[in-house]
């Protein structure tokens, strides 16, 4: 890159110069930019229940639509605004809307009296949102972060998530939405436990509930150790793309020096 620079023309010059110190100044802010820019991807669907309770339908429904193809946005799996419970069981809606199809049930997005749901399912919220948590942690510790070894993320932030999520997946196909699945009611754990907790417990997703508990605990755990495992290998990959940058800069700057001195 030193050679070539010194043959190519001052505009030229200019726009190298230009591309390297955006390029500069994002790998030095790296992690802020994230924390901003992913941030806000991640935080947007709860302007969703916000915008439907102004009466902003068009931009609700461009948000439902929008992260329908990240999130199944099942409303029973679901957090509500502006209504009286934070979450309503599959009984609750089917007061109100078809549960017979899970195509026609993730449509369901609230109603005045029950408020309004996120955009983002509770697992999600976890999953997606550990990603950002854990990166804010990231950000202040700096150095003091602790690195998660591969071996670990795998033991806590995969299989925990693979398992609960693959067995939702497997009850979903099976059971649908009759609410009937083996992950619907958990009467296998009711064995292992010995029926210990309360009913409420053991059936549904309510919040308190063991499905509910499972999704937020394996969806932060998968975040935040994606963070902890895989950022101090970004971090020392950019610091040898800032130096990489600077010195670019440095050797363009030497020459507009030597160019000035010339002219």
């Amino acid at each position: 890159m030193a050679s070539s620079t010194s043959t190519v023309s001052p505009t030229t010059r200019k726009i190298i110069k230009g591309i390297d110190t955006i390029a500069l100044y994002a790998v030095k802010h790296w992690l802020g930019l994230f924390i901003l820019l992913y941030g806000a991807w991640v935080w947007a669907p709860l302007l969703a229940p916000v915008f439907m309770e102004i009466g902003l339908t068009g931009p609700a429904n461009g948000l439902y639509f929008t992260y329908s193809f990240f999130c199944h946005q099942l409303p029973e799996r679901s957090l509500f605004f502006f209504g009286p419970q934070m979450m309503y069981s599959l009984d609750q809606i089917g007061q109100v809307w078809s549960t017979e199809n899970q195509l026609v049930l993730r449509q369901f997005v609230g109603t005045p009296e029950m408020g309004w749901k996120m955009a983002w399912s509770d697992r999600m919220i976890s999953t997606y949102g550990g990603v950002w948590l854990g990166a804010v942690l990231y950000a202040i510790l700096g150095k003091r972060s602790p690195r998660v070894p591969f071996w670990l993320w795998i033991a806590v932030g995969i299989v925990p998530l693979a398992l609960d999520g693959g067995t939702h997946l497997v009850n979903d196909i099976l059971a649908g939405s009759s609410g009937q699945g083996f992950r619907d009611t958990n009467d296998w754990l009711r064995g292992l436990t010995f029926n210990a907790f309360p009913a409420e417990f053991y059936y549904g997703n309510m919040l308190g509930s063991f499905n509910s508990w499972a999704r937020w605990i394996t969806g932060l755990a998968f975040g935040i150790t994606t963070v902890l495992a895989f950022f101090p290998t970004i971090r020392a990959g950019l610091l040898e793309t800032q130096r990489d940058l600077e010195a670019q800069l440095a050797r363009i700057h030497e020459r507009e020096e030597a160019a000035r001195v010339k002219a």
